[in-house]
């Protein structure tokens, strides 16, 4: 009989022990569906964030290879530099409106795939490239720079550096996956503008060196800057990535 009571104790308790189980799965279901809609839309927040961002900063990357194509434009004479001022002056205003379009989105923005403050680096670094194609098409038209066969070369590495970029950050919304790898590709066609540079500069200085050596000299260290400026750009983008998937 005592055996009996305590079987019957042990199916209560036991039964207890699992109502108990059942009730906490029953109340946490409804929790965890509120869960998952609450991340699938943060997620879905963050997709649309992202998708505006960059295309912000794909607009700064469109005035910046329009600002190129100007460079390369006015350096091989088929527009005078008078007129590639006056062009790169509307085309700097058109990459700084898209600039303050992402800083204003950022600061409004819920959650982004990539750090804010890896975006703000790229974006930074993206006016930078600019600034420093507006400064060499003005140092041109001061200069008065004769011969400008050294600067074909670099300024069609800087063509593919900022088409790799582009490609890159386009990525960020549309293809996270194949993100690393073409960054590391920007990253190398603006180190290609490098070693550009330093074996235009090695040819310069095996010659006779005049003053208008030096002229070219220091506009080559112009390109040679903003190539640094898009590297800058690809080291932000790679950090940012590193981040999202560690």
């Amino acid at each position: 009989m005592a055996r009996r009571n305590d079987d019957h104790v042990g199916l209560v308790v036991h039964a207890t022990g699992r109502g108990r189980a059942l009730g906490w799965m029953r109340r946490s279901n409804p929790d965890n569906a509120r869960l998952s809609k609450l991340r699938y839309a943060l997620a879905s927040l963050s997709a649309r964030a992202d998708e505006r961002l960059v295309g912000f900063l794909l607009g700064q990357l469109n005035a910046t290879a329009s600002g190129v194509e100007l460079t390369l434009s006015m350096a091989s004479g088929r527009c005078a530099p008078e007129q590639a001022h006056e062009q790169m002056c509307r085309i700097e205003h058109e990459g700084d409106k898209e600039r303050g379009n992402l800083v204003e989105a950022l600061s409004g923005a819920l959650g982004t795939s990539i750090d804010r403050e890896d975006l703000f680096r790229l974006s930074r670094s993206i006016d930078d490239v600019l600034d420093g194609l507006r400064d060499f098409i003005r140092e041109f038209a001061l200069y008065g720079v004769l011969d400008s066969t050294s600067f074909g070369p670099l300024i069609e590495s800087l063509v593919n550096a900022v088409a790799a970029l582009r490609t890159a950050v386009a990525d960020i919304a549309e293809a996270p996956s194949r993100l690393p790898e073409d960054v590391l590709a920007a990253k190398k066609a603006a180190s290609a503008l490098r070693r550009g540079y330093q074996y235009a500069l090695s040819n310069l200085l095996g010659k006779p060196v005049n003053a208008d050596t030096l002229k070219v000299i220091e506009l080559m260290r112009r390109l040679d800057t903003v190539g640094t400026c898009l590297s800058d750009a690809a080291d932000a983008l790679a950090d940012g990535a590193l981040k999202r998937w560690h």
